[in-house]
Parts: structure tokens; sequence; C-alpha cells
């Protein structure tokens, strides 16, 4: 986003950066559980798994469209409120909406005709596909703005955008292990015991009791951000009206060969990278712990387990993420380059997508040994957690490196920062319609998709190795790294 016309007073203080990015803590919690419930929770509801995937599709959708217009509109507010307030505002108030959608689901659908003894519940998914959609939609609305507002505070001082790009992050953890840790609670309903109902069983409240907490921490961030920190004055130029669609025509226009050589690499990293992201809670529930949503009671009961067994690997995920952060500037040194450093992540990454493969034949043999109903042995449930907790390092990597490179090679061409982006969101859109039937063709399972995935963070790997420009100095990449985790 524009943060080139602000009036030329000193940045903020830094406990201002610091309010601002805790938002970063409320959006991610829901993030975490939309991540980690929400797959199981839809075939709860008796959406096939193949069908479950095409539900994501709100994702890139709403990233293609609503973060540039959020971009754009905010870019050029002049309300008495603000400039990002409004967004930030709004976004919150969607976001609590959508999620009593979600979690009240299976409630709303049985007040409107769905049958307890049908396994599909139509009217929960109309009102569950709702709440998703808003909730996608809303996070952008809020997201964005808050890292934009971030920017503003910080004047353009490099060393304040750093520390508020660096608070940003530390919150998004904090929301990632929270949320994943909330989500691996078995009896979390107890908070609020009215949410299990006849039409919400224990899984369903454990999860409409999350989303209740999420509401209340993003509401209490938020406002108490909204209140304490003022925006910087905002003085309107005459660039600020540039038509829309004319910038983005231009933006495509000037994009150079190391863009589009970026686009593909990114892209199939991404395929690589949205298997797991939908799937892994479904993977140890059904693939690890041999469980069965749509089963007998005691399959429901071990794939429930195994849902909140990959929460907590998620949470561990989060918190290899985060260390790993704070070592990807120095590793990009030693390595001799980002594109080094993102090659040699995508292996692991390939390899850990890989490994799913062992560990759910391990868990195959380890249930023949085991009493009907006993969840996996020890040894399973370690290399699981392990490989969740593998995967933290290549993530940290794909969540910043091609975004500095995005950001590099654009500026280079003259196509700016912001638009560009956007494209990589299209291989989210390709794996949300194509994972689920491809899955169904090898037998319905998880597993078809990760290997697609490992072939594809293999493929990444080489691409990122031989096509892109060489070298890019370090400093250069982490300098527009800050400014891209304000677009």
């Amino acid at each position: 986003m524009d943060t080139n016309h602000e009036s030329p007073e000193l940045s903020s203080p830094l406990w201002k950066l610091l309010v601002v990015a805790s938002i970063a803590a409320g959006v991610q919690f829901g993030w975490a559980l939309q991540l980690s419930l929400l797959t199981p929770y839809v075939q709860h509801l008796g959406v096939p798994h193949t069908w479950a995937s095409f539900i994501w599709l709100c994702g890139p959708i709403s990233g293609m469209v609503v973060q540039p217009i959020v971009g754009y509109i905010s870019d050029r507010l002049t309300s008495k409120f603000g400039r990002r307030k409004p967004f930030i505002a709004s976004g919150t108030t969607l976001i609590c909406v959508a999620v009593v959608f979600i979690g009240f689901a299976a409630d709303i659908g049985k007040r409107f005709g769905d049958s307890l003894d049908s396994h599909t519940k139509p009217r929960a998914v109309a009102v569950f596909v709702t709440g998703f959609w808003i909730l996608d939609i809303a996070n952008n609305m809020v997201q964005d703005p808050t890292r934009a507002f971030l920017a503003d505070l910080s004047k353009q001082d490099h060393r304040k955008m750093r520390i508020a790009n660096a608070f940003f992050s530390f919150f998004m953890a904090v929301g990632n292990i929270l949320g994943y840790a909330a989500g691996s609670f078995s009896k979390i309903y107890k908070l609020f015991p009215f949410t299990r109902t006849e039409a919400c069983d224990i899984y369903c409240a454990n999860l409409k009791t999350c989303f209740m907490l999420d509401i209340v921490f993003l509401l209490s961030l938020s406002i108490f951000a909204l209140l304490t920190v003022s925006e910087p004055a905002f003085q309107k130029s005459s660039e600020h009206d540039d038509p829309f669609l004319k910038q983005v025509k231009s933006s495509f226009k000037n994009l150079g060969k190391p863009m589009w050589l970026l686009f593909l690499v990114t892209a199939l990293n991404w395929i690589a990278w949205f298997p797991f992201l939908l799937y892994d809670t479904d993977w140890v529930g059904k693939e690890v712990f041999g469980g069965d949503v749509n089963g007998s009671d005691e399959k429901q009961r071990l794939y429930n387990m195994g849902v909140r067994a990959g929460s907590f690997g998620l949470m561990m995920t989060a918190a290899t993420l985060g260390m790993m952060s704070l070592v990807v500037d120095p590793l990009s040194d030693v390595l001799g380059g980002a594109r080094k450093l993102w090659g040699a992540v995508n292996f692991v990454l390939a390899v850990a997508l890989a490994m799913t493969i062992l560990v759910t034949k391990t868990a195959q043999r380890a249930r023949r040994g085991i009493p009907p109903g006993a969840p996996p042995p020890k040894g399973v449930k370690a290399a699981t957690m392990s490989l969740f907790a593998v995967m933290g390092v290549p993530q940290a990597v794909t969540f910043s490196i091609p975004f500095a490179l995005a950001s590099i090679f654009s500026s280079d061409s003259g196509a700016g920062h912001g638009y560009s982006i956007e494209e990589f969101l299209l291989a989210q859109m390709f794996v949300s319609v194509i994972s689920g039937p491809w899955d169904a063709l090898f037998g319905g399972g998880n597993l078809p998709a990760f290997v697609l995935g490992a072939v594809s963070a293999a493929l990444s790997g080489m691409l990122a190795l031989t096509v892109l420009p060489p070298q890019v100095p370090t400093h250069k990449i982490f300098c527009h790294l800050t400014l891209a985790k304000q677009v």
C-alpha cells in the first residue's frame, strides 16, 4: 500500500507499533483454527472428502479480489476516522459474524429443518460455507490495513519499519500457537458448556468454543488498538486519483522475465504446500490414527483424537517457524544467496511430504498389533510430531524470501509492489480444484495429494536453483522484505 504522502512528522513511538501489530495475533488465531479444524468439521456436516477442498477456493478468490481493492481504497480514503481504521473495524465485525455462522452451523441447520439422522446436513453446510467465505474476506480486510497502518506509523523510517515487521511476525506466531493449542484440547468446550447441544457433539462444541474465544481475543486487541493509537495525518495527492485498473494493467505490462520466472517457482512451491495445509489434521485423524469421520463411534473417536493431535503438531510447526524466521537472514549469507536457501528448503519440504507415506504405512502396521480403538504407539506419534516440526523450516522461508524477491524484481522492472504478488494465489485455486478428485482417483485418502506436493516441491527447488537470477544482495532482500510485508 502507498505510504509516500504522509505528513513529515517523526515516526511513532514503539509502543504504538506494538499495540497495532498485536491485532495480527487475533487474526492469526482464527486462521489457525481454520487450517486445523475446518476441513474435518465440514466432513462432520456431511460434505465428502472429495468436495471439501472446493470450499477453500474462497481464500485465493478473496485474496485476489479483496486485497487489492481494500489496498486501493484505504490508500485514498479521506474519512474522519482515518484510512485504515474503518477497514480494521468493519473487518473485525465481519469476522465475529462469520465465526458465529461457522460455530453454530449445525444448530442453525437443525433449526431450519436438518435431520439429525441424516448423514448430510445441507442447511448446516450452507450456513457453514457462507460463514467460511465471509471469514476469509474479513481476514483480508483486517490484516492488510493493519500492515499498512504500521507502515503509516513508521513514517518511512526503515528501522521502525523493520521493528514493526518483527512485531507483526511475532504476533502472527503467537496467534498461531494459541489457535493450534486451543484446537488440540479435547475438553475446551467445558469453558462454555452450553455449546454442546443436540445437534452439536463434543467435537463441534470444542470448535464452537474455540471460535468464541477468537471473538473475545480479536475484539479485545482490535478495540484497544483503535482507541489508543491515532492514525497519522494524511495529505491526499493527485497520484491517488490514478484509476485502479490502469495501475493493474501497467503492473502486468511492465513485468520482466525474472518476475515471471518467480511466478513459476512460487506457484510450484504453493502447489506443494496447499495439500498439506488443507488436509494435515485430516491426515492425522484418518491415516495415522485410523479413524473415520463417518464411521462407528469408535472410529469417530479415533478421528477426533487424531485431529487434536494434528492441531498440536501445527503448534509445533508454528514454533519452529518462529525460531527459523530469526536465522533466515544469516542462513542466506552462509548458503550464498536467497535462491540457494529457497531451493534447499524446497527439497526439505519435498522429503517431508514424501515421509507422510512412511509414517502412514508404519501406523497401519502398528494397528495390527494393538487393540481396536487404541491410538497409535508412541513411536508413531513421535514421528508424526517430528514431521510437523520440520515443516516449520521451509515454511519460514516460504513466508519471507518469495515476497522479498517479488518486491525486488517488480520494483526493478517498474511494476510496483502490490498487485503482482496476488498471482501466487492461483496456485491455491489449482490445488483446491484438483486435490479432492485427485485423492478420490486413488482411493480417497490424503497421500496422493501429498505425493503431488512432494513432486511439486522438488521441481520448485530445482527451478529456484537454476532459473532465478543468481544472486541478490542479502541486505537488499531484507530491506525489500520489510516493505513487501506492508503491501
